[in-house]
């Protein structure tokens, strides 16, 4: 086992980490940018190191920075989080040239599963269902509209190496094809660094499952159950459960069974995720994969009673998982409300700040993951979100219910945060008789209820 470990990342996550290399016995390093200096994981890890600015650019994707820091500290292996260098194959392979181990799938497994198009080939491969389109990167916009004749009108148009809905583009007509190809193109090798795109055909109404996975690199492949991600706003997530109050029993087993198939496909190492879609129909499709721990892995945690983290970190030091490789039974229902400081009344716009007050929820069933604190002052260079709140319930109704009660106790002041948002969605008729798609919050939208 590692002796220190350094999180190359911020916030609740690099908390998180820490929080399992402390029950492992594992020394922590952080790395903190100057905007960060007094963020939790910094306070709480054994040791700490500024990398840069408060700019993502110059301290969490600095390499080197992060390389030296692993180096200086004698750590033998980094822990990449989730964002940031979590899916960059160079970093991973230059932590091995540099004798560090990196916490999660080899540089070609991320690289295989992380160029969407070239993952889509390998589910076909696996008999794998997956959605109508080009199957390759398109050459150009008439390329993508030769290929939109053949499958039919509505299409959507992606990103090969993107996600958070960046690069994304539907298109109805030829005329929005042509115009969708060059917006999107152009979006994703901005925020990306490739313009590369793919098509697929467009499902309307969809629902959003994922499949929790395991692997470790003594033959066993676990599936730890599906989480249901359809609660989303452009393309962002806002509230994960497990179980899928819409899968049947056998089509859970279906699921689990064909993203192991893609695992195994790819000698996947570690925690990842396989992405599906699903139509009106029941019919669900693979989608992508996210080589990497993901935000919501808190849900499949709570209905499995698995430590996923610690989980990650033994595979990487070459020992078996614990967890059983057997089907898992889940235990009862989870439902996560991603606690973000935005304002919903106002087109979400990010609320960064100091907070005032700060009261977390407790009782059975509650969990909150964070690393804010009454006097902490939100930087305005990252991601939004502030908090995890997840309930636990004996079934569906209770785990609502305890998460009403929760978000009602949760007092967040100082900023705007999407709690009040959270109380009206899981209110919502719709929600409580999952009779949603990911269009749910566009239409509350619509309809001015929030």
């Amino acid at each position: 086992m590692f002796k220190r470990i350094l999180i190359a990342n911020r916030g609740e996550i690099a908390l998180r980490v820490i929080r399992a290399c402390k029950e492992l016995g594992i020394e922590t390093v952080a790395v903190f940018s100057e905007a960060d200096e007094h963020s939790l994981h910094v306070r709480y890890a054994d040791h700490a190191i500024c990398i840069g600015p408060a700019q993502s650019k110059l301290s969490y994707l600095n390499i080197p920075a992060i390389i030296s820091a692993a180096e200086v500290t004698d750590s033998e292996a980094i822990h990449p989080g989730y964002g940031f260098l979590a899916e960059n194959a160079h970093f991973a392979e230059l932590c091995g040239q540099c004798n560090i181990k990196f916490i999660g799938p080899t540089p070609a497994a991320i690289r295989a599963m992380g160029d969407k198009a070239q993952a889509i080939a390998t589910a076909r491969d696996q008999k794998v269902p997956t959605v109508p389109g080009s199957g390759r990167i398109l050459k150009d916009e008439n390329d993508a509209v030769e290929i939109s004749k053949k499958i039919g009108l509505p299409v959507m148009l992606k990103a090969t190496a993107g996600g958070g809905g960046r690069g994304m583009r539907i298109a109805n007509t030829e005329l929005n094809l042509r115009t969708a190809f060059k917006t999107a193109s152009q979006e994703a090798g901005t925020a990306f660094g490739d313009p590369s795109v793919y098509l697929e055909k467009y499902i309307e109404e969809p629902r959003h499952v994922e499949v929790q996975i395991m692997c470790d690199t003594h033959g066993n492949y676990i599936a730890l159950g599906e989480r249901d991600c359809t609660v989303q706003r452009r393309h962002q997530k806002l509230i994960e459960e497990s179980p899928s109050p819409i899968l049947s029993e056998h089509k859970r087993r279906d699921m689990c069974m064909l993203a192991l198939k893609i695992a195994k496909a790819v000698k996947y190492e570690g925690a990842g995720t396989i992405e599906f879609i699903m139509d009106r129909n029941g019919n669900y499709y693979f989608m992508e994969m996210n080589t990497r721990v993901q935000v919501e892995h808190t849900v499949s945690e709570m209905v499995t009673g698995f430590d996923i983290i610690k989980e990650q970190i033994r595979v990487a030091a070459g020992d078996k998982t614990t967890i059983p490789n057997k089907e898992l039974k889940l235990r009862g229902h989870v439902i996560e409300c991603r606690i973000n400081a935005e304002d919903p009344d106002n087109n979400f716009i990010p609320s960064p700040g100091t907070i005032t007050e700060y009261n977390v929820p407790g009782g059975p069933g509650i969990r909150v993951d964070t690393h804010v604190y009454k006097g902490y002052k939100i930087p305005p260079y990252y991601d939004s979100m502030v908090a995890k709140l997840l309930a636990h319930g004996q079934n569906r109704e209770e785990a609502i219910a305890r998460m009403l009660r929760a978000l009602d106790e949760f007092v967040i002041e100082g900023i705007k945060t999407t709690i009040p948002l959270h109380k009206k969605i899981l209110t919502n008729e719709n929600f409580i008789t999952s009779n949603y798609s990911t269009q749910f919050i566009e239409k509350m939208e619509k309809e001015k209820q929030f």
